[in-house]
């Protein structure tokens, strides 16, 4: 997990008191189901309301029989297109999958049909494991605690939790792709640092022992082929969840010269040897690259260091970050420099630090940033951190986040009631519309004040369009596709997500 130094943006909207909604409440027992869209309608619209009068609610809107030209239209363009979608989800950890198991079955398999069906529910598409403990897991382990890599084996933990909900989850959407990050290498590759190279038996914080980058690189092979034989295909890897936060309760500390170095070495020719497909995405961690820190001084640009070696860079598909620090508009820069190589946005929590949670804030927060702002700045993929947390906000481990929440909590007192929090709808929102496959194409307007969105081309040739209005007012805006144009009435604080063929 990420360190909980989450910046806060300029508050949209005053304290919002949570309503009870027409259309369902926040806390609805697993009872709500989305809506199927209206066949008979142009376009379905899902709205979700700050103020949570609306939560995902359907409402169909026909096409326009006469031209508009509004000030308030935005105007798409599918011919241009950008970066191509892989998905969007949420993390499933440890402590994730241990709440989804105390679940009643059917109650489980009713929220996870929900969230994933691609055709009736949310159609969540990616999900973000560990490789190994992270700070929301049961207990600290890797693979291979005793020392030699002939020691490998999975963990009583996953098998008893995460491999039940991941079958699960494929059994409603095969498709659903699976990143895997590792916390910390086991402790017996650690070292206190790269200059006196002593042992470092420790679940937070040290190095990896240049001694073992070859038994680390066979650590990932043999992880992604049992993770095959469990019938899990391991869409993508990160090298190093936050590699340059020392301090969480599972973590190591690597800098962009270890990650090339060990790439480039070990990992990259061991995926080539073993024939595995799985892609290698580097860094993973803040924007601003914790520049504030004494020891990460050099660590500026990280992705694009690791590509200006063409030895590492040849493995390499591309980098991920999070947005606990700095700004989105890095992705842009990175990209620009790069434009081969690609995107991800992998982690950001909700939770009671500064001035708490609060649903409506972080609605309008987490799309124009994480949802809409990274997708207009070239991520093909959006995964928000812990599915499910308990009123507790756990299970966590010691030196964890105690505070943070989930996209959904769940009452433990009886692991039935639970409440969908901002990211869930956040997340929804994006997946509902825009299918993994899809593209992201130009949309433009004339200078709308307060309205923020995304626009998608899907492969099956319907669009997908994610629009934020931040305004204390309604906006009614127009949206013309070229060939059709419709209107919405987009009440105050609210977010729509438009799909019409």
């Amino acid at each position: 997990m990420s360190e909980m130094r989450l910046f806060f943006s300029v508050v949209f909207i005053t304290v919002i008191s949570v309503l009870t909604a027409s259309c369902g409440s926040s806390d609805n027992n697993g009872t709500q189901e989305p809506p199927p869209p209206n066949n008979e309608s142009d376009v379905v619209a899902y709205v979700t309301s700050a103020s949570q009068s609306m939560l995902f609610k359907s409402v169909p809107i026909p096409f326009s029989n006469k031209d508009n030209m509004s000030p308030y239209t935005v105007t798409l363009d599918p011919e241009h297109k950008f970066q191509q979608i892989d998905g969007f989800g949420a993390a499933f950890t440890g402590s994730t999958c241990y709440n989804l198991m105390k679940m009643p079955a059917d109650k489980r398999n009713e929220l996870l049909r929900e969230t994933f069906d691609p055709v009736n529910g949310m159609g969540y598409s990616y999900i973000r494991i560990s490789i190994g403990c992270s700070d929301f897991s049961l207990s600290e382990y890797t693979y291979c605690d005793t020392p030699g890599i002939e020691n490998f084996a999975l963990q009583e933990e996953e098998i008893k939790y995460i491999f039940p909900v991941l079958r699960e989850i494929l059994a409603i959407n095969p498709s659903v792709k699976i990143m895997a990050s590792p916390w910390t290498a086991p402790r017996w590759m650690k070292v206190n640092n790269l200059t006196e190279l002593k042992p470092f038996n420790s679940w937070n914080d040290g190095q990896l022992n240049p001694k073992y980058y070859q038994d680390y690189a066979e650590y990932f092979v043999k992880y992604i082929q049992a993770m095959q034989k469990e019938g899990f295909k391991i869409e993508s890897v990160t090298i190093q969840n936050e590699p340059l936060n020392r301090g969480n309760s599972a973590s190591m500390f690597m800098t962009w010269q270890e990650q090339r170095d060990f790439i480039k070495t070990a990992l990259g020719p061991k995926f080539r040897e073993n024939n595995i497909k799985t892609k290698i995405v580097v860094y993973d961690h803040n924007y601003n690259y914790d520049s504030e820190k004494p020891d990460t001084q050099d660590q500026g640009s990280y992705p694009l260091k690791i590509y200006a070696d063409p030895e590492a860079a040849q493995y390499i598909d591309g980098a991920a970050y999070h947005a606990y620090g700095g700004d989105k508009s890095e992705l842009l820069n990175i990209h620009n420099a790069r434009p081969d190589k690609n995107l991800y946005f992998t982690e950001i929590s909700i939770g009671l630090w500064g001035s708490g949670y609060q649903f409506g804030e972080d609605l309008m927060w987490n799309l124009r940033e994480v949802g809409i702002g990274t997708l207009n700045n070239w991520s093909k993929a959006v995964i928000v951190w812990n599915f499910m947390l308990d009123d507790k906000h756990g299970p966590y481990r010691p030196g964890g986040c105690d505070m943070c929440l989930g996209a959904i909590d769940i009452n433990s007192s009886n692991y039935s009631t639970y409440t969908k929090n901002s990211h869930f709808y956040d997340i929804a929102h994006l997946s509902k519309v825009i299918k993994p496959g899809a593209y992201r194409i130009q949309s433009s307007d004339l200078g709308i004040p307060g309205l923020y969105y995304v626009a998608a081309k899907n492969v099956d040739s319907t669009f997908g369009m994610v629009v934020l209005n931040t305004q204390t007012k309604e906006q009614n805006i127009t949206i013309n596709d070229g060939a059709h144009t419709f209107s919405y009435k987009l009440p105050a604080q609210t977010v729509a997500s438009f799909s019409w063929k």
